[in-house]
């Protein structure tokens, strides 16, 4: 293991509440050794901007990781040209202009179609509303329409909740073998349309460039994993924090805010994902601390978008802040694929469709709002009321 101090965590407090300790952390040992996780965590968001850049030191090819054995070796765990290569067969997809020309409209389709079957009433946000439009966004993006907005988004928490399972729930994992059987499955049945009719999905494209199957099926589950589980849950966390944010709200509904800035800050606040596992490559030191080879080392995305450092009143919901300094969809060359996409998805169809739609839209009493987790961070549920 690395040189760096021990520090030890409440697992059970550490995914409730992550950000006190992070906070510790940066302050007494930005680079710090945790046994409960079994890894060296960089808390530093100068640290972490830095060494994401290093793919010969802090590698994402880990043969041994655990979204390599449960989901197949995606681009996510590539470094280098071989990681460019499958980035690129995707472009097309994701790419901003495709984005702006194909993806908004059908997203803007699904939203309408979805809230036009909201009752009025109590309603949980994150099941009747986020939910269903991640899941039917992500059918159109993957091309896997052949299949309900509930399957995929089981089978994003099973893959989820299976690469974060660093615990080694049996259970767990069991979850995230049924989910990627689901998919694997999925896949063969509409293989011979999306052969016979190639389109502009990431089944379609990734078909179209020869990729070999195995990589395409693991791309597919990785655009899966992410595509579904943190969009609906930053898509509940923007409304509910502009909800108990009213006077943030308000700056936006009188345009000197925009969306964008409200989903970004969001971001940077909560970090869906927030945190990205690497691989020593080789030996290494940084400043006084040395780490050895094939050791792993936790990029704490969450702690570098709170770094004192970079972010004024960084434990505050600002959607007025700068938030170039940002790290929530990465800093190196594993930027996320799918960033443009969520951003169409979030800032230019859900947010705006949602507050525009809903006459009256606040957080109901009855139920409390739960929001958990460290290496995927977000809301379990969200409690309104909802009127047209």
């Amino acid at each position: 293991m690395s040189t760096a101090p021990r520090i030890d965590i409440d697992p059970a407090a550490f995914w409730a509440d992550p950000y006190p300790m992070l906070a510790t952390m940066r302050k007494e040992a930005p680079i710090a050794f945790v046994p409960q996780l079994g890894s060296t965590l960089l808390t530093s968001r100068d640290d972490i901007s830095i060494s994401e850049k290093q793919i010969d030191v802090f590698s994402s090819h880990q043969p041994a990781g655990l979204m390599n054995r449960l989901m197949g070796h995606n681009m996510m765990r590539k470094d280098g040209e071989a990681h460019q290569v499958e980035r690129r067969a995707m472009f097309p997809t994701v790419s901003p202009k495709t984005v702006k020309a194909h993806w908004t409209a059908q997203f803007q389709a699904h939203a309408d179609r979805i809230i036009d079957a909201i009752e009025p009433g109590r309603i949980d946000f994150m099941r009747d509303f986020a939910l269903p439009f991640s899941g039917e966004c992500l059918k159109s993006i993957t091309g896997l329409t052949n299949i309900g907005f509930q399957d995929m988004d089981a089978w994003s928490q099973g893959m989820i909740e299976g690469i974060a399972n660093y615990g080694g729930d049996p259970a767990v994992e069991a979850r995230c073998h049924t989910a990627t059987s689901g998919i694997d499955a999925a896949i063969d049945d509409i293989l011979p349309v999306k052969r016979k009719n190639p389109d502009q999905s990431i089944l379609g494209v990734l078909l179209s460039s020869g990729m070999p199957m195995e990589s395409v099926r693991a791309n597919v589950k990785l655009a899966i994993s992410g595509g579904q589980n943190e969009p609906r849950k930053a898509i509940a966390g923007t409304v509910w924090a502009l909800l108990t944010h009213p006077d943030q709200l308000a700056l936006i509904r009188r345009g000197e805010v925009s969306w964008l800035q409200a989903f970004e800050e969001y971001a940077r606040w909560i970090s869906p994902i927030g945190m990205s596992p690497r691989r020593i490559a080789k030996p290494w030191t940084i400043r006084d601390v040395s780490f050895e080879l094939d050791e792993r080392v936790f990029l704490m995305f969450g702690s570098a978008n709170r770094d004192e450092k970079h972010f004024e009143r960084p434990d505050a919901f600002d959607v007025r802040r700068d938030t170039s300094k940002s790290v929530a969809f990465g800093a190196g060359p594993h930027f996320c694929a799918g960033a443009w996409a969520s951003r169409a998805m979030i800032a230019d169809v859900a947010l705006p469709t949602v507050f525009a739609r809903a006459g009256e839209l606040e957080i109901a009493d009855d139920e409390e709002v739960r929001i958990g987790g460290w290496a995927f961070r977000g809301l379990q549920n969200l409690p309104v009321k909802w009127r047209h």
